[in-house]
């Protein structure tokens, strides 16, 4: 058996809403919404009886999804949110886009802030990293030429 595709990245956020909102103006598009919970659930995260709203934003492409999480229980237990790029453990998530100067400002709408600044490797790519909503780290990636 081969590995088919990665199915898509999960990310835990108190805001439900305006994380969605955040997302479809960075262009991505709301798959489906709904609460799972029960004891299925927690079998297969370990969590027990557990309570969570999901949403599964697509990428247009259609190949990859973002799902986001808001869990009712059991409680969060940690927050990763501020850690710098260079923690252990979830680092960001990487969107290409074709105009980076347009998608910076409607995100800055949104909140969005920019961590280091927006540079150009070589004659490839601008790159920069961005805090979203509830301080997701996210990297933006226009290529050059």
């Amino acid at each position: 058996m081969a590995l088919k595709r990665m199915d898509n990245v999960g990310i835990v956020v108190e805001d439900l809403d305006v994380t969605i909102d955040f997302f479809r103006e960075l262009g991505l598009n709301l798959e489906g919404r709904a609460m799972i919970e029960g004891e299925w659930a927690g079998r297969i995260t370990g969590l027990g009886d557990q309570r969570v709203e999901i949403a599964m934003m697509r990428t247009p492409d259609g190949h990859s999804r973002l799902e986001l999480s808001r869990f009712l229980a059991p409680a969060v237990v940690a927050d990763h949110r501020n850690a710098p790029v260079n923690a252990l453990g979830y680092l960001r998530v990487m969107f290409a886009v074709d105009d980076l100067d347009d998608t910076l400002e409607r995100l800055r709408g949104r909140g969005a802030e920019l961590v280091g600044e927006v540079v150009q490797y070589q004659e490839a790519y601008r790159l920069c990293y961005i805090r979203g909503p509830e301080g997701i780290l996210i990297g933006l990636a226009q290529e050059l030429g």
